[in-house]
């Protein structure tokens, strides 16, 4: 899953990052408002989580823009501003989710899976399709009982389309969604990764649809 993260603290924003990248996004970084609408309006992103008191543009004015334009993005907006009226500003100008810092990394992550599960209609805390199971909190699948070990970028691979099963993903959309600003993609990444998959998992769980993508059917 791919998020843009909007921090303008260059610790903080390097620490969230690495945190995120470890528990298998992909993530683009920007420090102030402005550059974060232009990567919003050229880019698709699964989530966002924005700090407030931003340089250039504030990141309420941001929410603003966002909401006008992507009404289904979710946000978590996470900031210092703690009292009542900020949270309630907050909420009511279109986000989804309210963090305020200091926090805790695993609950930040435990919010983000939390807004994917709703923003795909999800409710249970385990995706599963037939004898596969994934749980995105554990980071962990399972098959047929099993635990089956894969990289974060297998996992996020199968997190997408089991997510959003029934819908064909090129794989241009797919190294959007496994790979953030500045990491090298090889040409053939996807396919490499796919093929891992139904190494582990079955050869038939992933169809891919020449020319179009890759797409997980949805269980019968």
């Amino acid at each position: 899953m791919k998020l843009l993260l909007v921090e303008d603290d260059a610790l903080l924003g390097d620490g969230v990052r690495a945190g995120l990248k470890q528990a298998g996004f992909a993530v683009d970084w920007v420090q102030d408002g402005l550059a974060a609408k232009v990567a919003l309006d050229s880019e698709e992103y699964d989530l966002l989580v924005l700090d407030l008191g931003l340089p250039k543009l504030s990141g309420m004015d941001l929410l603003k823009s966002v909401r006008a334009k992507r009404a289904s993005l979710p946000v978590l907006i996470l900031t210092a501003r703690d009292t009542v009226a900020d949270r309630v500003a907050g909420l009511n100008a279109g986000a989804d989710d309210y963090l305020v810092k200091p926090f805790d990394l695993d609950e930040l992550i435990a919010r983000l899976n939390a807004l994917l599960r709703r923003s795909a209609g999800q409710v249970e805390l385990t995706l599963q399709h037939g004898a596969i199971e994934l749980t995105p909190a554990s980071h962990q699948v399972r098959l047929a009982g099993t635990d089956v070990s894969m990289s974060a970028r297998e996992f996020s691979l199968l997190h997408t389309l089991l997510l959003h099963s029934g819908r064909v993903h090129s794989r241009e959309q797919l190294e959007q969604t496994l790979y953030g600003w500045g990491e090298e993609v090889e040409s053939n990444a996807i396919e490499v990764h796919v093929h891992h998959l139904r190494k582990k998992l079955g050869g038939d769980l992933i169809r891919t649809l020449r020319g179009v993508g890759y797409v997980i059917d949805k269980a019968a």
